[in-house]
């Protein structure tokens, strides 16, 4: 375009040498070489102006030229203030996301990702099977593993028990767990009764031993206790069974207000974390979840065909379906962006002004004449034509 531009200014001031030299013959030539002569005037006009935005015309340091490479610090300054006014302060961004659907986009997708969801599905379980195969894991392990414990240590389990043991116990979830204690006790009955009978035989003095009544000692002890677990277990209102939900109700309670409860719980809970068999367990379910995202991330597909697949697709069919939820989620996202419009709006505009003004001079300027000297360059064309346009009228006016 620059060639275009400079060749049409050349071609203007030889049609206006052609005309004046051969003028004399032909007077009508004179009109020719009026729109040649402002043409030219024209053209150099926006060729000085559209080269002084840029550099210094001729490299003659005249004033007010060179103006971007001058001015690249406030250009990058005033960009970045437009840049957040228009995009990246909270109104702005509030307003351009109240007709953004996010969580309608978010239900199609779970509901029915192929395509091109498919695509982004499959990037980003790559991307994440080879984060996690790439860190070290040893020390990833071990920061997990620390993330886990500090956080069970800063955590008070002792209510989380007690309001948990309180709502077992209020929709009837302990009775299974009482009966199947009942039933251990049963077993653990008979799998001891020989135990039982040598412990009575050992603590029976000589008379009993002699009378042969030990053994029918250890036969009444043995058959009450079958007895009462049996009567237990039929039992729904056995008093003992009543005794023993008494003392969880009491127990769920201590648990939540009673603090020498509480603090023997946090005792014990630092005493297991302190446990070498814990840290094991936890180094083994780190490596168990770790291997199984990797497994899940090389074949998203499969992961999401099983239940997991299942529940993604209800969510998005839930997200689709109830506009209260829908509504819900839209608004929190954005007030979310919103809030790191305002917190980080500043941030970025800093950027952006800090990195334009690492920029050189010359850097900058190529940039920019990159981008839009296309267009400055059909306004030296333009500026030759209609320069040469308003010439020839200004000769007929003069003429006439």
């Amino acid at each position: 375009m620059k060639l275009a531009a400079t060749g049409l200014l050349f071609f203007m001031m030889v049609v206006f040498f052609a005309a004046r030299a051969f003028e004399p013959r032909y007077p009508w030539l004179a009109y020719v070489k009026a729109f040649a002569e402002a043409a030219m005037v024209g053209g150099l006009a926006d060729w000085f102006a559209v080269t002084a935005l840029f550099r210094h015309p001729l490299g003659l340091p005249i004033p007010h030229t060179a103006i971007i490479p001058r001015n690249k610090d406030r250009i990058g300054q005033a960009l970045a203030n437009f840049l957040k006014e228009n995009f990246l302060i909270a109104p702005v961004v509030a307003r351009r996301m109240r007709n953004i659907d996010l969580a309608g986009a978010t239900g199609r997708f779970l509901r029915a990702p192929e395509g091109e969801g498919g695509r982004i599905r499959a990037g980003a379980s790559r991307l994440i099977g080879d984060v996690f195969e790439g860190l070290d894991d040893e020390r990833l392990g071990g920061i997990v593993k620390s993330a886990v414990s500090t956080r069970l240590r800063q955590m008070e389990v002792s209510p989380l028990l007690g309001h948990a043991l309180s709502s077992a116990i209020d929709e009837n979830r302990h009775v299974p767990m009482l009966e199947a204690a009942i039933r251990w006790m049963a077993r653990a009955l008979d799998a001891n009764e020989p135990l039982i009978r040598e412990m009575v035989h050992k603590k029976a003095n000589w008379v009993l031993k002699l009378a042969a009544l030990d053994t029918k000692l250890a036969d009444a002890i043995i058959d009450g206790l079958r007895k009462l677990t049996l009567e237990m277990s039929t039992d729904p209102d056995h008093p003992v069974r009543i005794k023993v939900q008494e003392a969880l109700v009491q127990l769920a309670q201590d648990l939540q207000s009673k603090p020498e409860t509480r603090a023997k719980v946090e005792e014990w809970k630092n005493d297991l974390l302190a446990n070498k068999s814990v840290s094991v367990w936890l180094d083994a379910l780190w490596q168990k979840g770790r291997a199984g995202i990797i497994e899940a991330t090389r074949n998203p597909d499969a992961a999401l065909a099983g239940k997991l697949g299942e529940v993604l697709r209800t969510m998005g069919t839930t997200l689709e379906s109830d506009p209260r939820i829908r509504k819900a989620i839209n608004q929190f996202a954005r007030r979310a962006v919103a809030g790191m419009a305002a917190s980080y709006g500043g941030s970025i505009v800093k950027l952006v002004s800090e990195t334009i003004r690492g920029w050189d001079a010359r850097t900058i300027t190529a940039r920019l004449e990159s981008a839009v000297g296309r267009d400055l360059q059909y306004i030296r064309i333009n500026g030759t034509l209609v320069g040469g346009l308003v010439g020839l009228v200004l000769h007929v006016l003069d003429t006439f």
